[in-house]
């Protein structure tokens, strides 16, 4: 099909418009997020918090982040996390049709989000050079592993990888100085962080100067970037020992859990000796200053410990507050989501997941600048709704249908509104 016939069948479009995101900063943008995984939809999805429409597309097999991790009928964890609200269209991008769909959506779009490999957005036909010589406000998000110029720009990327080759395992290796792998999507998630805000300000410059832009991000740069503090110390000092910079400092066990604690000055050290009901400590020369306590650290947390096995957690928590010593209790995620601060903060919100049920979802913080959570999408959940929207005729999609250009999920049992908007 001619792309000059999608494009007399896809009209100017404006979002739907509801009062519960009017006052909210992106409230009337128009996103097409065509990323998979993490790092673009993460982006796409913050601006969505702050108020944006949001075009998911997922391809027929579904975005490859729905089959990775926890994952229950055609959501992951990670899937919900970060689409959370999108609208879904399903599109065959393989096909020419496909292509040229994907394109008049893009035209259509403020901010289009991609996180493929160099060249592959302009191999479907959704490249910046091709959608900003037709819309020159548009906003593109280009984020890839290594950047799309030098030795690296074609080489596979992944969270794990990124951890290793940025150097953020060096950072978090062991007393022993062996590399271990932060236990989150952390490379993956700081660049889709950093993807938003930098999003964010060019719609700042657009909005001054009418100009779009191509804000393009790598998982590497945006890793470094997140070490700029840790990088800096070696290059002043040079290698940096594995470890605490302060003493005592760790986690100590008590008697029924445990707990962080620790003292960063002499001052703090002064009222964790008060805490722990030793005074002498203070006076020991050994524990004159932070230098001192770093020699003589072994000893020092090994003393500690010994204190703090002795009482219940609770029992510790009501002393090392009264004295204003900085500690914490080491949660698990149940207890984190029954933390004192979750419900009065508003936290939490919930998404009804069809399937899954009332999930506790972690908004972006700035809970004035969010909307409620809703579902994410299943692959097409919306496809029928959006295009019609879009100025389809009921003929022309019931084409794109029946030749799979396009495709809409089945209603879900039990579930009539299944497929509609969001």
């Amino acid at each position: 099909m001619a792309q000059t016939d999608l494009q007399s069948a896809l009209p100017s479009h404006t979002p739907p418009s509801s009062e519960a995101v009017d006052d909210l900063p992106f409230s009337g943008l128009r996103i097409l997020d065509i990323s998979q995984g993490i790092a673009g939809p993460y982006c796409a999805h913050i601006l969505w918090q702050q108020g944006a429409d949001v075009i998911k597309v997922d391809p027929p097999a579904g975005d490859w982040g729905r089959h990775v991790g926890v994952v229950r009928g055609e959501h992951s964890a990670l899937s919900i996390a970060y689409n959370a609200g999108k609208r879904g269209v399903c599109i065959d991008a393989a096909t020419d049709a496909g292509k040229a769909l994907l394109f008049d959506l893009a035209l259509r779009a403020d901010i289009v989000v991609q996180n493929f490999r160099p060249q592959v957005a302009e191999r479907l036909g959704v490249g910046y050079a091709a959608l900003s010589a037709r819309n020159p406000a548009l906003v593109y998000v280009s984020i890839s592993g290594y950047g799309a110029h030098g030795p690296y720009a074609d080489h596979p990327a992944s969270d794990s990888v990124m951890q290793a080759d940025s150097g953020l395992m060096h950072t978090n290796r062991m007393a022993d100085g062996s590399p271990r792998r932060i236990g989150m999507l952390l490379a993956d998630a700081a660049t889709g962080l950093y993807a938003a805000q930098a999003a964010a300000a060019a719609l700042c410059r657009r909005f001054r100067s009418g100009a779009g832009a191509h804000v393009e991000l790598s998982l590497f740069d945006a890793c470094v970037a997140l070490q700029a503090n840790n990088i800096l110390e070696y290059a002043i000092q040079g290698a940096v020992a594995a470890g605490p910079v302060s003493a005592p400092n760790g986690v100590f066990a008590t008697s029924d859990g445990s707990l962080t604690l620790l003292a960063l000055n002499n001052a703090q050290f002064g009222r964790l000796c008060r805490a722990l009901d030793r005074p002498g400590w203070a006076q020991d020369a050994r524990f004159a200053d932070n230098a001192s306590r770093m020699a003589h650290a072994a000893g020092l947390q090994d003393a500690v410990a010994a204190v703090l096995a002795g009482k219940s957690t609770a029992h510790w928590l009501g002393i090392l507050q009264a004295h204003d010593v900085l500690h914490a209790p080491v949660r698990n995620y149940q207890q984190v989501l029954d933390h004192p601060l979750a419900a009065p903060q508003g936290t939490f919100q919930t998404v009804e997941q069809a399937g899954l049920g009332a999930l506790p979802f972690a908004g972006i913080p700035a809970k004035g600048m969010r909307r409620a959570a809703t579902a994410a999408p299943r692959v097409g959940e919306h496809t029928e709704a959006v295009l019609r929207e879009y100025g389809v005729t009921p003929d022309k999609l019931a084409q794109w249908l029946e030749t799979g250009i396009v495709r809409q999920a089945s209603p879900l049992a039990g579930n009539a509104t299944a497929g509609g908007t969001a």
